[in-house]
């Protein structure tokens, strides 16, 4: 199973920037566990979130046609933690695009106001990568993350509008 940190995107520009929503709930189990008496979203799993918004945003500039794999957290702070009932957006902007690598800068918001920054670096790999041992197929935009890729896309295509607003 691959767990999804984000629920839909509500901003894209294709290789410029990204925004994406998560919904915190208490049907999350990790949240049971993470503190009891007091469930609080884990600074880890807001890492993931950005990670998995900025690496959408990155792989859709060649058409997920290689993976996109995360290299380096440059940067990962946080001033408080979402709880149920929050709801944390990412943003997330290309700083820079090559062959072989893209580094983003973001921020995390619970509620509208900012909490964090997460500033990431990915790699891109694709077949020429073959010696490093990874599969030859896409293994990290999977069928999980279809309907994503689809909001994503739909966004991109409207011109930063909701699907909702056509």
């Amino acid at each position: 199973m691959r767990w999804i940190w984000i629920d839909t995107f509500v901003e894209f520009v294709s290789g410029q920037r990204a925004a994406a929503i998560k919904n915190v709930t208490l049907a999350e189990d990790y949240l049971h566990d993470h503190f009891p008496g007091y469930p609080v979203m884990p600074a880890s799993l807001m890492i993931e979130g950005m990670a998995q918004t900025a690496g959408i945003l990155v792989g859709e500039v060649r058409d997920f046609q290689e993976n996109v794999i995360l290299a380096k957290i440059r940067l990962a702070e946080f001033r408080e933690y979402p709880v149920p009932g929050d709801q944390i957006r990412y943003e997330t902007t290309i700083d820079s695009f090559d062959e072989r690598a893209a580094v983003t800068s973001g921020r995390v918001l619970k509620n509208e106001q900012e909490i964090g920054r997460v500033d990431l670096i990915f790699s891109h790999v694709n077949n020429a990568d073959r010696s490093l041992g990874l599969p030859d197929h896409n293994f990290v935009f999977t069928e999980q993350f279809r309907h994503l890729l689809a909001t994503a896309r739909l966004l991109s295509s409207n011109g930063d509008r909701k699907p909702d607003e056509e």
